[in-house]
């Protein structure tokens, strides 16, 4: 069944999306027929929206610090000034920083965490409700994780465990206004190198000890025994971002093979 058109007309903010699953989904939704805003932090995000353009669909980039509610806010503000409105908002950012048992964490390592996988999401959606609000419609989709049950990445599990609870709680508030919001839980994915690592500093022998328990548990708690892909997560919020999900809010869905989260 062809999909080519399910964000014709629409104006759709995708966070995080220099590289990875974000970039997926910005790609993605202009190939059927939404204006995308792309947001990140860094400059590569540019990149993405030229792969965009070069194919003649329209594509507009932000650069935003979405750890800060500033960040989020300018997002928001530049976005309606240009469009005046936002119809979907795909929040995206986030990533495990360190992998280590918990009681190895420093506590600025743990707070780094939660920064990161944490707080777009929630100063994102705090910035757009006032607008969806407003016009009375609107979709967020908040990219969350199945590591809520994982090994040795206690932080980030907390983090996503807060993303899911908000999800929740925000869709029972706003289901009145018209409003939708879910969240994917996405399972391991085979994504390309990062052009930007998450951590700057090298791992230690160690610490690369660790991060295979993490890979191994991980395909060992799904059905299918592999990792999924960039394309298998796109299409899952894709789906939820879009009308075809019209009766479904409040909802978290796992895409892990089976790994419920």
């Amino acid at each position: 069944m062809a999909h080519s058109n399910r964000y014709e007309n629409k104006i759709v903010v995708v966070t995080g999306s220099a590289q990875g699953i974000g970039r997926g989904v910005a790609i993605a939704i202009a190939a059927e027929g939404g204006q995308v805003v792309l947001v990140d932090r860094s400059e590569l995000v540019a990149e993405a929206a030229l792969d965009i353009q070069k194919v003649g669909l329209p594509a507009l980039t932000l650069l935003a610090d979405l750890e800060t509610y500033e960040g989020a806010q300018s997002v928001v503000t530049q976005t309606i000034k240009k469009f005046d409105r936002i119809d979907v908002l795909i929040n995206n950012v986030g990533g495990t920083i360190w992998a280590k048992p918990y009681q190895e964490y420093q506590p600025h390592e743990i707070e780094a965490e939660i920064r990161r996988s944490l707080f777009p999401t929630l100063w994102c959606c705090h910035a757009v409700l006032a607008s969806m609000i407003a016009q009375q419609a609107g979709v967020i989709v908040n990219v969350s994780s199945i590591a809520t049950r994982s090994i040795h990445r206690v932080p980030y599990g907390a983090a996503k465990g807060g993303v899911n609870s908000m999800t929740a709680c925000l869709a029972f508030e706003h289901a009145q206004n018209g409003i939708r919001i879910n969240a994917v839980a996405t399972g391991g994915t085979e994504a390309p190198a990062r052009k930007i690592l998450r951590n700057s500093q090298a791992m230690s022998e160690q610490e690369k000890i660790w991060y295979q328990d993490i890979v191994d548990q991980t395909v060992n708690s799904t059905l299918m025994k592999r990792y999924g892909s960039v394309t298998e997560q796109v299409n899952a919020i894709l789906f939820l971002g879009s009308d075809e999900s019209s009766y479904i809010t409040g909802t978290v869905l796992p895409v892990g093979g089976g790994d419920q989260g």
